[in-house]
Parts: C-alpha cells; sequence; structure tokens
C-alpha cells in the first residue's frame, strides 16, 4: 500500500485515502500560501480524490502540459503566473477544464474584459472546508451533466457571431 506524501513542491501520492466515488476524479490545487494548499489538498484526499499540488502558476502550467485533470482549483496573486494568467494559457491552448478560482479578491476587471476567462466557480478566502467540497462536487456534477465544449477562439470578439457551421 502506497503512503501519502508531501513533496517540497507540494504534490502529494493519493493513493492511499481513495474512495471510490470520488477516486475517478483528478483535481490539481494551485496555491503559493503553503497552509491554503496543504489543507485543501488534504481535504479533498479525505474526500476521495487524487489531487496534485502546485505552489504558483508556472508549476501548474507544467502539471497541465505532462497531465491531465477533471478539475483545478486555483488562487489568483501567486507569483511567476497569476490564476488569471493561468486561465488564459488554459483556454488559448484550448484545454477543455474547469475551473475554481479561490482567491480573497476577485479580478472583476479581468472578467469583464475577457468574460471567456470566467471560471466555471468562485470561492471567496477565507472559505469554509464544507464550501470547498461542495463547490468541487457542483463542479464536477456539472462537468459530466454537460456535453464536452470547445472553448471560445482567442480573437473571438473580433469576429462577428455567424450562423453557419464553419468545418
Amino acid at each position: 500500500m502506497k503512503q501519502n506524501t508531501i513533496s517540497q513542491a507540494g504534490e502529494l501520492d493519493s493513493a492511499s485515502l481513495q474512495r471510490e466515488p470520488n477516486s475517478l476524479y483528478r483535481i490539481l490545487v494551485v496555491d503559493d500560501e503553503p497552509d491554503i494548499r496543504q489543507l485543501s489538498t488534504e481535504v479533498l484526499i479525505h474526500s476521495g480524490y487524487k489531487v496534485d499540488a502546485a505552489a504558483d502558476g508556472a508549476a501548474a502550467w507544467e502539471a497541465l502540459s505532462t497531465d491531465s485533470y477533471d478539475l483545478m482549483i486555483t488562487d489568483n496573486n501567486m507569483p511567476k503566473l497569476t490564476g488569471v494568467d493561468l486561465l488564459k494559457k488554459l483556454r488559448s491552448a484550448r484545454m477543455v477544464l474547469p475551473v475554481i478560482l479561490a482567491t480573497g479578491t476577485l479580478p472583476k476587471e479581468a472578467f469583464t474584459r475577457y468574460p471567456w476567462l470566467q471560471p466555471a466557480a468562485t470561492l471567496l478566502k477565507p472559505y469554509a472546508v464544507e464550501e470547498l467540497l461542495e463547490t468541487v462536487k457542483v463542479v464536477l456534477r456539472a462537468t459530466d451533466s454537460a456535453p464536452m465544449q470547445l472553448e471560445p477562439l482567442s480573437n473571438w470578439r473580433s469576429q462577428p457571431p455567424s450562423d453557419d457551421l464553419r468545418l
């Protein structure tokens, strides 16, 4: 049986605490605050999810480039790459991944300027463990029931809507 370990980068080996219903889901937790990152990660693992963690947006992008996830939970104000910048890279790469933005302040200006960056859900810090778990369940449930959608093109605002289907 594997043991859960946390590396210096905050990545977890979560195989030993899995429960059947949630063990099919892989979640990436991104936060530069070690205590928040560890608490969120441990709560999700204890709830049966497979979880990896990243200490900043750059480390998260690296993880997203090498592994596949069902959900990403990210802070916004982080060094190297903010949560909004991470969302921009994710959308530009046309990665279909639901995102929960867990942050102290919402980047309203960025979401107004770039509405296609809207995350699937937001959590304002400080949030309760129950809020985190309920938000994760709601987002994953919505993702499971929704048909797969392509993300908008990065230049979507410069193109008028068209009724024609292009191949």
